[in-house]
C-alpha cells in the first residue's frame, strides 16, 4: 500500500536560488559591504605603490647620463626589488589562494551551512524527492514559480536567526572590531594560521634580502668614490704636468742664453785661479756642448710627457664615451 501510495503521488521537485538568497539575508549584505570596502582599500595601495615605481624608473631615466655603470644599475635592482613586493603583495591580496578568496569563504560558508539544512528541513517537512539550485551548474531550460522554494529557505533561515538573535549581534559586533567576517571552522583556523607563518617568513626572507641589498649598495658606493678620487688625483697630476711644460717651453730664449752665461762666468770665476786660459776655454766648450744636450733631452722628455698625457686625456674621453653609449635606454 505504501509503494502504491509514492506511486500515485509522483515525484516532488524543487529549485531555489542562492543568488536570491544571499541578496535577502542582511547579515551576508553587511559583510560583503565591508569586505568591498577593504578589497578597494588594497586596490588603492597597489596602485599608489605602482604610481611610486614609475616615478623612481622615470627620474632613473632622467638621471641615467649623470651615473656610472654600478650606481644606476643598483638603483636599477632596488626598483625591481620593491616592483616584485608589491606583485607579491597583489598576488597575496587578490591570489587564488589569497585573502579575498579566503575571506569570502568565511563570509560565505556559514550561509551556506544554514541554506543546506534549511533545504533539508523543509525537504522533509514537504517530502520533496529532488531540491536543485537554480544559480549552481545544473542547467535549468525552464521553471515554474510554483517549484521555487527560495522564500521557504529564507524564512527558515530568519526563524533561526531570531532565536539567536541577542547571540549573533554581540558576535558580529565582536567579529566587526577583529575582521571582516568571523572564522567559519577549526579548518578555516588552520588555514588562517598557515597563511600567518608563511606571511611571517616572507616578512624575515624580504628583511634579510634588504639587509643583504643594503649591504651591497654601501660596498658598491665605497668603490664607486674610491674610482672616483683616483680619477680626480690623476687628473690633477696631469695637469700640473702640463702646466709644468707650457711654463718651460713659453720661457724666453734670451732668458735661458743669460741664465747659461751666467752659469758659465761663475764656473769660470771659480776655476780661474789654477787653470790656463786654454783649459778654461776648453771647458767653456765642453760645458756649452752639454748644456746643448741637456735642454736637448729636456725638450724631449717635456714633448715625451705632453704627449702622454694628451694620449691618457683622450683615452679618459673615449672611456667616459663609451661608458655613457653604453647605458640603456628605457624610452
Amino acid at each position: 500500500m505504501s509503494f502504491v501510495s509514492n506511486a500515485q503521488r509522483g515525484v516532488r521537485i524543487g529549485y531555489i536560488d542562492t543568488e536570491y538568497i544571499l541578496e535577502n539575508i542582511p547579515e551576508y549584505q553587511e559583510a560583503s559591504a565591508q569586505l568591498e570596502q577593504k578589497v578597494q582599500q588594497w586596490k588603492t595601495e597597489i596602485e599608489q605603490r605602482l604610481a611610486d615605481i614609475d616615478s623612481k624608473k622615470k627620474q632613473l631615466n632622467s638621471e641615467s647620463v649623470l651615473l656610472t655603470k654600478e650606481l644606476y644599475e643598483e638603483r636599477l635592482e632596488d626598483i625591481s626589488f620593491e616592483e616584485a613586493e608589491i606583485l607579491d603583495y597583489q598576488q597575496k591580496r587578490f591570489g587564488p589562494n589569497g585573502d579575498l578568496m579566503i575571506q569570502k569563504q568565511q563570509l560565505i560558508q556559514p550561509i551556506q551551512d544554514q541554506i543546506f539544512a534549511a533545504v533539508q528541513e523543509i525537504a522533509d517537512g514537504k517530502k520533496y524527492d529532488f531540491i536543485f539550485d537554480k544559480s549552481a551548474d545544473v542547467v535549468m531550460l525552464f521553471s515554474a514559480e510554483r517549484f521555487d522554494l527560495s522564500e521557504l529557505v529564507i524564512r527558515s533561515i530568519t526563524r533561526s536567526a531570531k532565536r539567536t538573535q541577542a547571540k549573533s549581534r554581540a558576535d558580529r559586533k565582536k567579529a566587526a572590531k577583529e575582521d571582516v567576517v568571523p572564522v567559519a571552522n577549526k579548518e578555516l583556523d588552520e588555514r588562517q594560521k598557515a597563511i600567518d607563518d608563511k606571511k611571517a617568513a616572507r616578512e624575515a626572507q624580504i628583511a634579510e634580502r634588504q639587509a643583504a641589498q643594503l649591504k651591497r649598495r654601501d660596498s658598491l658606493k665605497a668603490a664607486a668614490a674610491a674610482r672616483r678620487q683616483k680619477i680626480i688625483d690623476e687628473r690633477a697630476k696631469a695637469k700640473a704636468e702640463r702646466d709644468s711644460a707650457n711654463t718651460a717651453k713659453n720661457t724666453p730664449t734670451a732668458e735661458r742664453a743669460k741664465n747659461t752665461k751666467e752659469q758659465d762666468s761663475t764656473k769660470a770665476k771659480t776655476n780661474t785661479g789654477t787653470k790656463t786660459p786654454a783649459q778654461i776655454a776648453e771647458e767653456k766648450r765642453q760645458q756649452k756642448i752639454k748644456d746643448r744636450e741637456e735642454r736637448k733631452k729636456a725638450l724631449e722628455e717635456r714633448k715625451r710627457k705632453i704627449l702622454e698625457a694628451r694620449k691618457k686625456a683622450k683615452e679618459e674621453r673615449e672611456a667616459q664615451k663609451k661608458k655613457t653609449d653604453s647605458v640603456p635606454d628605457d624610452n
